[in-house]
């Protein structure tokens, strides 16, 4: 087992030679004010047999989770995903079914009875499977998602599966695992080229006193403790980013060594707090219209090289609870985008039908990539800043949801991640950089080498709730309940039943009578 132990300091935060100590058997720090990153890279045969034989079946599998409470995120570590618990899976054999991944996932998200999520049987019945926009990049061919708040289940699975078969099994190994009920995001990754499978936690900010831990020296040889104390900053070249700070080895080192390196990274900082928020207008009701309110100052060019193409885009995680119309959305009409500052629909994917309700809905949901416009730029430089915020409004659908006892369900709706992606130069080499993070769901979507930008959400919680009005169950007071409608309800059909023969006995009586007549005028005649 490899553990990576990643501090990284601001450039401006201050910082005492007592507040990192190394011996020969251990690395203690105290008081960091740092974010964090606990990476640790175990081989198939330190895994239990349950989780061995998934990976096995698995050419690739990549796991996002993160958190919906707001944070800020630092470089080297500036990607984002969602809230919730996002899958990206490829099998070993195209046409494997994945019944055994399913079974994991359930042991793993374990949700409450009260939970929206959308269960996963098999593969083919739960995935959907993302456009694939880049040829050039490697991405998973399936993916899932569920609304997750808490990774209770899964450090739960931690320690009672996982460290009773590793070498680290003991206290050490369950306290770590309780540290991730904390963690901002944590990453699960494995391929099937290396047969190894990396857990990654990321604590964006120190708790209260600052970080206060120790290290020590593994029991087993074939065990390693990589720490380091790093300050990021920006790089001599637009997509770089230059990196210095302590380096050590615990147990092998006897003093912890100064460095200094650079490298080309995709997921970039912007130099200037950029944000935005998201909202629903109220009442929202079977047609919600999702709002990205950003400050116009947030929406400055990236620092890109000039001779790129830089766009805004946004990428939205809906589940089934709720959905797009891809006809409306993918239109070229002007003033529709122009009404909704909009540019463009660039893809999508997942489940589309328009009238299907959410029980019959198979798959968990749907993924859309929304290119978004700009304020136009003033040449005039004495110009005031316009303080107001700039909105671009997307137009949604509620599907029908089941009844309740209250008459009304919850939708819970994370926000999307907002960010602007620029071309980069052909020959810029993206796969040195030891804190990359792909398999993110929308970095697939663009060539390899594009560099992305990511704007912060300013909120406290990343996920809406929509109230849905549903039917009724039995027990609820009021008439709008199942058996009073489903009463009301034969009885209308019997009542509009009975109207229909009548109406036709009226027109056959009145044709009867009718050709009685005309046969007497006839007879009169002759």
């Amino acid at each position: 087992m490899k553990q990576r132990i990643t501090f990284i300091q601001r450039v401006d935060a201050g910082f005492d030679p007592q507040q990192a100590v190394l011996t020969a058997s251990s690395l203690s720090v105290r008081g960091l004010d740092a974010a964090r990153e606990d990476r640790i890279t175990v081989g198939l045969d330190e895994l239990p047999e349950e989780f061995r034989a998934v990976l096995e079946q698995s050419h690739e599998l990549h796991l996002r989770w993160a958190s919906e409470r707001s944070f800020d995120a630092v470089p080297p570590f500036s990607s984002r995903v969602s809230p919730g618990l996002h899958v990206h899976y490829t099998p070993l054999e195209s046409e494997s079914s994945s019944e055994a991944l399913c079974t994991l996932l359930r042991t793993v998200v374990a949700p409450t009875k009260d939970a929206q999520y959308k269960d996963c049987l098999k593969q083919e019945d739960s995935f959907i499977t993302p456009p694939l926009r880049s040829t050039q990049f490697a991405s998973a061919s399936l993916q899932y998602y569920t609304y997750l708040p808490s990774i209770q289940s899964l450090v739960r699975y931690i320690q009672t599966t996982v460290c009773g078969h590793s070498r680290a099994d003991g206290p050490e190994c369950h306290t770590r695992a309780d540290a991730l009920l904390s963690a901002d995001s944590v990453d699960i990754d494995y391929d099937s080229v290396s047969r190894a499978l990396t857990v990654s936690g990321l604590w964006t900010s120190p708790p209260t006193g600052g970080w206060t831990d120790q290290f020590r020296k593994p029991a087993s040889a074939a065990d390693q403790i990589e720490f380091g104390l790093l300050g990021a900053d920006a790089g001599l070249e637009p997509e770089e980013i230059k990196m210095g700070g302590l380096l050590a080895v615990v147990g092998l080192d006897e003093k912890l060594k100064p460095t200094m390196f650079s490298f080309p990274s995709r997921h970039q900082s912007l130099p200037e707090p950029s944000t935005y928020a998201v909202s629903f207008a109220s009442p929202t009701g079977l047609h919600p219209t999702m709002s990205i309110s950003m400050p116009q100052s947030s929406l400055k060019r990236p620092p890109a090289p000039s001779d790129t193409t830089c766009a805004l885009h946004t990428y939205l995680t809906l589940p089934s609870t709720i959905f797009g119309d891809q006809y409306q959305l993918a239109t070229t009409d002007p003033l529709f985008l122009e009404s909704h500052n909009l540019v463009a629909l660039r893809a999508l994917a997942g489940e589309m039908d328009l009238e299907a309700p959410d029980w019959v809905v198979q798959r968990w949901g749907s993924n859309w990539l929304l290119e978004l416009s700009t304020p136009r730029e003033t040449e005039d430089a004495t110009t005031t800043p316009d303080p107001s915020n700039w909105t671009a409004t997307i137009p949604l659908h509620l599907r029908y949801l089941p009844p309740s006892e209250t008459g009304h369900r919850t939708a819970h709706i994370p926000w999307p991640v907002v960010f602007w992606a620029c071309t980069a130069e052909d020959d810029t080499n993206m796969g040195v950089n030891p804190f990359d993070r792909t398999n993110l769901g929308w970095d697939s979507l663009f060539h390899p080498r594009t560099l992305f930008y990511q704007l912060q959400p300013a909120g406290d919680r990343l996920v809406e709730e929509v109230d849905v009005p549903v039917l009724r169950l039995e027990g609820g007071d009021g008439y709008f309940q199942g058996k009073h409608i489903e009463l009301g309800t034969c009885v209308f059909i019997s009542l509009g039943f009975m109207w229909v023969l009548w109406r036709l006995a009226c027109v056959a009586w009145s044709s009867g009578v009718g050709n009685k007549r005309t046969k007497g005028v006839h007879d009169k005649k002759e």
